[in-house]
């Protein structure tokens, strides 16, 4: 008498340890997104009204000078010099003719540097230069 039991192997994957591992490391990349953003702190000027720009055919190059007059090129903050951001900035507007340059000054800043930094990327040969500024969201008259 044979009282062995003939037991099928079960040939199906069991993937409920692979579904914890996966959530968790969901977790944690939600958790450490928001704090790889990577940008310097600049307070923009605030105006009335602004033009609105559409920016769908449109590649900005943004420059940042913050209120000790440090430039940043795109949100690196890595500090440049003045002749490393017009070597960066024309290569960039260079290898795309529709690209255009905005400047990011802080409120605090002196409006003639940033009318010398317009002045020095016009001669370099940037023709499209503007200003970022936030809209003033309390009117007073």
């Amino acid at each position: 008498m044979n009282y062995r039991k003939h037991r099928r192997h079960m040939a199906e994957m069991n993937v409920v340890p692979y579904i914890d591992v996966m959530l968790v490391l969901l977790i944690i990349f939600m958790i450490t997104s928001p704090l790889l953003t990577r940008s310097v702190e600049v307070e923009l000027p605030a105006v009335k009204q602004a033009e609105v720009v559409k920016t769908e055919d449109i590649n900005f190059v943004i420059i940042t000078v913050n209120s000790k007059g440090q430039l940043f090129l795109d949100d690196d903050k890595q500090v440049l010099t003045t002749k490393e951001l017009l070597v960066k900035v024309v290569a960039l507007t260079r290898f795309d003719t529709s690209s255009q340059v905005l400047i990011k000054g802080d409120h605090r800043l002196s409006y003639g540097e940033v009318v010398k930094l317009m002045s020095i990327l016009r001669e370099a040969g940037v023709e499209k230069v503007g200003l970022l500024t936030k809209i003033q969201k309390n009117v007073q008259r």
